[in-house]
């Protein structure tokens, strides 16, 4: 654990002699700022045991559905993220997660057949819908990072709590869960409304073909210590 943090940019560490480093957010990608990292750095100083999400092992994937009178003209479709990056404090049942938006993949074949949609589209439809997602949809510039805050007690459902695009929501979402001695895997499904944070489904020739409001999100996230 004396190494979780040995990334971070030295101004972030000249607080306290006496206080343990940070957890470490990978180099290439820093935390959005309204991350709660002081969290995981105060519980380490503590002794808490606090694991890092392994982006290697961990995904979210959400499956996205045609709709409208038009809607056998289109493609339903998996996004996905392969970069979800995190802290679990498995003694108090809490994680804090990120997802950077513009790292999103469209229509991976694994995913896709997982859910029981076939074969991909064609490259150039994967790559307009994955355009159209993040520029039209989500507005990634503007809203570069999903958070996710996560809260279980005792054996209840996890409570998480979802930004995006500028709103937070709040689900209950059953788990399944495996711990062994530093490290733990959580994986479950929620559905979510796009129209809950304020994001418009795409639609064209007048809502004749569009994406339904309603999506379901599958993940998987494993953590671990450093």
């Amino acid at each position: 654990m004396r190494r979780i943090l040995a990334i971070l940019p030295c101004a972030m560490l000249a607080a306290c002699v006496a206080r343990a480093p940070a957890p470490a957010v990978p180099a290439a990608l820093q935390a959005p700022p309204e991350f709660p990292l002081d969290v995981y750095r105060d519980a380490q100083a503590r002794g808490q045991e606090v694991l890092q999400v392994d982006t290697r092992h961990s995904h979210v994937a959400i499956e996205v559905r045609r709709g409208g009178p038009l809607a056998g003209l289109g493609h339903d479709h998996v996004v996905a993220s392969r970069n979800v990056q995190g802290y679990v404090l498995p003694g108090t049942g809490r994680a804090d997660l990120f997802i950077p938006l513009a790292q999103l993949t469209v229509d991976e074949a694994g995913l896709r057949e997982e859910s029981g949609m076939g074969k991909p589209p064609s490259a150039d439809a994967v790559e307009g819908t994955r355009r159209n997602m993040l520029d039209k949809v989500l507005e990634a510039e503007r809203f570069p990072f999903a958070l996710v805050h996560i809260v279980r007690r005792d054996k209840d459902p996890l409570h998480v709590s979802i930004t995006l695009h500028g709103r937070t929501q709040e689900f209950s979402s059953p788990a399944h869960i495996e711990q062994a001695a530093g490290k733990m895997t959580v994986s479950g499904e929620l559905t979510i409304a796009q129209s809950d944070f304020g994001i418009a489904p795409f639609a064209v020739l007048g809502g004749a073909l569009q994406v339904q409001d309603t999506l379901t999100l599958r993940y998987r996230i494993v953590a671990a210590q450093p």
